[in-house]
């Protein structure tokens, strides 16, 4: 995904994240503006007063924010991408191009299809003629605790927990079932799930996997020009 000349990312410093949804921004002519901020996470280690951030203007009158934030700079060295909005596309691109060796062969991606038992939506179905269907279920990590370990969740989520159970009943039915933690962190090096945040969240993950659930973790390139999903990161159950 590259950020075009239309799209241009504008720099600033972060003021402060509140509400959830709001962010204030001092720009570099000192005047300050609100953006909205695309993450209902805890934002935890990304959301710093006094941080580097990138927003976009969104070309959209119609919308009460203009601009949307995107990008922050964390520990003055790395990059994360704070709007989640984004790791489905990037999700769907490092499939097509051939990244994910696991998730090579299939010539069909549908988007937000209905599936399962609790009303639920599935990021990403590939299929491919008579090969089961593979469910895709895509998760943004932006939380660097230590030593380059990215965690997931920065913050408890039952909607997390619902889509876990989801997975396993795809499982059941005889299809194929992945977690894909899109990493929109430069400092993260490997991804576990976040046992103190959220240790529901870690057990119901614990047993997806025993269900036959795959797990896989990618790693993003991540510029104020562009952003990639490159490697494969490895993931560790902890606990």
């Amino acid at each position: 995904m590259e950020y075009t000349p239309n799209s241009r990312l504008i720099e600033g410093r972060l003021i402060k994240r509140y509400k959830r949804f709001l962010a204030d921004i001092e720009l570099s002519d000192g005047s300050t503006m609100t953006a909205h901020c695309p993450n209902t996470g805890s934002m935890k280690h990304c959301a710093q007063a006094g941080a580097r951030v990138w927003f976009l203007d969104a070309n959209n009158p119609k919308r009460k924010l203009a601009h949307t934030w995107e990008l922050v700079e964390v520990d003055n060295k790395y990059l994360a991408c704070i709007n989640t909005h984004r790791a489905n596309h990037l999700a769907r691109e490092a499939i097509e191009s051939g990244l994910i060796a696991s998730l090579a062969g299939y010539d069909k991606i549908q988007t937000e299809c209905r599936y399962g038992n609790e009303n639920s939506r599935i990021d990403l179905l590939l299929s491919q003629g008579e090969a089961p269907d593979c469910y895709v279920e895509v998760k943004s990590v932006t939380l660097l605790e230590q030593d380059g370990l990215g965690i997931f969740p920065d913050a408890v989520t039952t909607r997390g927990q619902k889509h876990l159970r989801e997975l396993m009943e795809m499982v059941s039915q005889g299809y194929r079932a992945v977690l894909f933690f899109s990493v929109a962190h430069t400092g993260i090096q490997a991804v576990q799930p976040a046992w103190e945040i959220d240790p529901t969240y870690a057990r119901t993950l614990k047993e997806a996997i025993r269900h036959g659930v795959e797990v896989i973790a990618v790693g993003a390139e991540i510029s104020t020009q562009s952003i990639r999903l490159s490697r494969v990161l490895p993931f560790h159950i902890g606990g």
